[in-house]
């Protein structure tokens, strides 16, 4: 029986092997490779999506990581008593990846001859603008190591709670905001119109809640994508970092500038760049105008620069630096700290290390306040959206039902 059976089978399977398109039709063929097709599409998007989001996220962190791994290598130079020139040519000599292309093209600017703080001005990218400021400065009084710790207090990685708020927010306007937009004017083109005409054609009584939303909703819309895209541009400057911004600076008047000096967090920040940078100075003996000058200069900012000479003209009159601070600080407590340092026996950064902490933790939680608001705020605003929207609809559909059984 086993043999009859093989024996029936395998004309059957010589049959389909055969000639495999008459035994599957053409149909099912296409539906099988349309249905791989859309699943590889599928797969790939999603991943392409993933990589996008887990690439925009880390960007801003990189950046600061490949700046803090460069400070250290910098450091750990000159304990060794090794040139940064000498540094730089031994590293890119090896090829290493982890510090980026801009790395090696600042090698080779200082192989073709240039000292360090030439070849950073060659090379923007490769460090934040202040870093790069504050180690110009530091080759100019002779001596890399003294900026070094105001260095890594700019670089201050922000605290696990802030960075998940901000990544949060970036997701959500990013992604989930013009999706939810798109869909809310979708909506509006191709359905509701549909259910109007329908109402208007048999005489539907419409709410009035439905006639205001309809008539006004365009209005909300609108106001959404224009939020939306105000969003969407802040988050680019957030993501493309300080030089990609600079890119919508304007010589006449600075108004990224302005923007950042407006924002609470960013002000704090730029803040404890002057003043720790005016630590360092004043530490080396560099003299009050000077210091000052150079402060402003490395918060790589037009109104702190603009502000910090007001407090030079200020010291050039006669007034003493504690008092010539307000100029800088519109709070006073810039002034404070400064009046209560000639007390201190220590350092100016050291004394002043207390207020660079907290000028951090507020910059850290009015970020993450922000974060949470915006992002709360705009979900809220797409709920309402689309709340009115749905409540119109059903005032259609029930106007419909109406005008259907009354002519029953």
């Amino acid at each position: 029986m086993a043999m009859n059976a093989d024996l029936i089978y395998l004309p059957l399977l010589g049959q389909i092997i055969a000639n495999p398109v008459t035994t599957f039709p053409v149909n099912e063929q296409f539906r099988l490779l349309s249905g791989v097709i859309f699943f590889l599409f599928g797969v790939v998007s999603t991943a392409s999506t993933i990589f996008l989001i887990h690439y925009l996220l880390t960007l801003p962190m990189r950046r600061a990581e490949r700046a803090r791994l460069f400070l250290d290598l910098l450091a750990g130079a000159l304990n060794r008593g090794q040139s940064v020139e000498a540094m730089i040519l031994s590293l890119a000599q090896s090829r290493d990846r982890m510090l980026g292309a801009r790395f090696h093209l600042l090698a080779a600017y200082i192989e073709g001859g240039l000292r360090f703080g030439a070849a950073l001005e060659k090379v923007p990218r490769f460090l934040p603008p202040q870093i790069t400021a504050m180690l110009r400065a530091g080759e100019k009084l002779g001596d890399l190591r003294r900026v070094l710790p105001a260095c890594r207090e700019i670089l201050r990685d922000r605290p696990a709670a802030v960075r998940s708020a901000v990544h949060y927010m970036i997701v959500v306007i990013l992604f989930f905001s013009p999706v939810a937009v798109g869909v809310i004017m979708a909506t509006m083109i191709f359905v509701v119109p549909r259910f109007k005409e329908v109402a208007a054609g048999m005489d539907a009584p419409v709410w009035p809640l439905a006639q205001f939303v309809f008539a006004y909703i365009g209005w909300l819309i609108g106001f959404e994508i224009v939020l939306s895209l105000l969003l969407v541009s802040t988050t680019a400057l957030y993501v493309g970092g300080p030089l990609f911004a600079r890119w919508f600076q304007f010589r006449g008047f600075p108004f990224v500038d302005w923007m950042a000096w407006c924002v609470p967090w960013k002000q704090k920040r730029l803040q404890r760049t002057f003043s720790a940078m005016l630590a360092v100075l004043l530490d080396s003996g560099v003299p009050d105008a000077e210091a000052v000058r150079l402060a402003g200069d490395c918060t790589a900012n037009e109104i702190g620069r603009h502000r910090a000479q007001r407090v030079v003209a200020a010291l050039e009159r006669g007034v003493k630096l504690d008092d010539a601070a307000r100029a800088f600080d519109d709070s006073g407590e810039f002034h404070w700290r400064l009046t209560n340092l000639t007390h201190a026996r220590r350092g100016f950064l050291d004394a002043l290390r207390g207020w660079h902490e907290t000028l951090d933790a507020k910059a850290f939680q009015q970020e993450e306040a922000t974060a949470h608001v915006v992002t709360s705020g705009l979900v809220v605003l797409n709920g309402l959206v689309v709340a009115l929207i749905t409540t119109a609809m059903f005032g259609l559909i029930v106007g419909i039902l109406k005008a259907m059984l009354a002519t029953m």
